[in-house]
């Protein structure tokens, strides 16, 4: 109960500086994290740390089984957040912009890891998993915090807006498919073959977001009259997001994956209100969010596992792959040359979807600490430097 307590209360007053300073609240929440952590309390008072997040016994088990939790509601509204009508309006231009926005980061990511093992550190995994898992955290981006950074540019309704939106989602989808997969070839899942798998997990994913996504559409309306509300309907799509997450957990996909797509599903319902996601987004974000990204900074102490070196080469194949790939699919989607290196920018806030994905990939032991310190620096470098760099690129025009 202490333990919650301290990391809501000081997670909140971080945040809330971090606002001040026009940065994301997850920016407050992993410093309150590094604060509370190895990294600050625990190399200048190791028995007050020690005593208040002990590394063993029941308080240990139970926070981990907080964070878990989180993990699964974060993906869940990630989902939310994607529109697919948003994605078929973009039509050719969206598929050229995902497309080369996904592919090049995805190679740049794979192919320097795997050129060059020992400089990216060789913690005894598979070096061929290890350099598609870094592939795969090169291509994705943080689709909440692209559809924030569109808001507040006033861009969300623009054709600029739409097409970055359109990207992220697809990229997202597909980036999280292939991670999901990645942890179950690591024994994540284990009594069902690859090949079933991946069937399973296609067609999970195809049946939600054609057949299911009607059935949802049809029971909607009985929640929302029948049940009390919120209530009803807060209770309802979080019982569904964690039995879609226990199936694909089952069948040796990683639960976010299940999350994910459930909310995907639900958010495009035209019977899902903003107003009814957005009571979700307050229960989860300042709730359970803020305990997992607090924890970030718990688990790894960030003085002793940063190199320089490596962190800069992760930033600069982030930027190189996303600016390249986005700009360049943009540019072949018929937009000029300066709105296609925005929307290349704007593509790359990683945000709080790198960061669990880094955080599964440590549990996994996919990755190290060092990398897991240098992945979580790049995803807050990028997500604050894409707001101001994508306005610089426009030059204050609304495309």
């Amino acid at each position: 109960m202490i333990q919650l307590s301290v990391m809501l209360a000081f997670g909140r007053i971080m945040a809330e500086v971090a606002r001040k300073f026009k940065q994301p609240a997850v920016v407050g929440e992993i410093i309150a994290g590094l604060i509370l952590g190895p990294t600050i309390l625990g190399t200048f008072s190791s028995d007050t740390f020690d005593l208040l997040f002990p590394t063993t016994g029941a308080s240990a088990i139970v926070l981990d089984g907080f964070t878990k939790v989180a993990v699964v509601m974060l993906l869940f509204i990630a989902g939310l957040e994607v529109d697919l009508h948003i994605v078929f309006q973009q039509g050719k231009q969206a598929l050229f912009s995902s497309f080369f926005g996904l592919i090049i980061p995805f190679l740049l990511g794979f192919i320097i890891p795997y050129s060059f093992p020992t400089f990216f550190g060789d913690n005894g995994t598979d070096h061929l998993l290890f350099s598609l898992f870094m592939g795969t955290a090169m291509a994705i981006s943080a689709l909440p915090v692209i559809v924030r950074i569109m808001m507040d540019l006033k861009l969300f309704k623009t054709k600029i807006g739409m097409l970055v939106v359109a990207s992220a989602m697809v990229d997202d989808i597909i980036g999280w498919m292939i991670f999901s997969i990645i942890l179950g070839l690591i024994g994540k899942g284990g009594h069902i073959a690859v090949g079933y798998t991946l069937l399973l997990t296609i067609g999970f994913a195809t049946f939600m977001l054609t057949i299911g996504r009607g059935l949802l559409n049809r029971l909607l309306p009985w929640v929302n009259k029948k049940l009390a509300w919120p209530g009803g309907l807060l209770s309802l799509s979080l019982a569904l997001c964690f039995l879609a997450a226990a199936f694909t957990e089952y069948i040796g996909i990683h639960a976010v994956f299940g999350a994910f797509i459930v909310g995907i599903a639900l958010g495009d319902s035209e019977h899902m209100s903003e107003r009814a996601k957005e009571i979700v987004h307050q229960f989860i974000n300042n709730i359970f969010a803020p305990l997992f990204f607090v924890a970030i900074g718990l688990k790894v102490n960030f003085i002793l596992n940063f190199d320089l070196s490596l962190t800069l080469v992760i930033i600069f194949i982030a930027f190189a792959g996303k600016i390249i790939g986005s700009g360049l699919g943009t540019r072949l989607g018929g937009f000029t040359w300066r709105e296609s290196l925005a929307a290349g920018f704007g593509m790359n806030a990683r945000g709080a979807m790198e960061i669990i994905l880094a955080t599964l990939a440590l549990e996994a032991k996919l990755i190290n600490e060092v990398i897991f310190v240098s992945l979580v620096i790049m995803a807050l470098v990028t997500s604050m430097t894409s707001g101001p760099l994508m306005k610089w690129m426009l030059g204050g025009s609304k495309a």
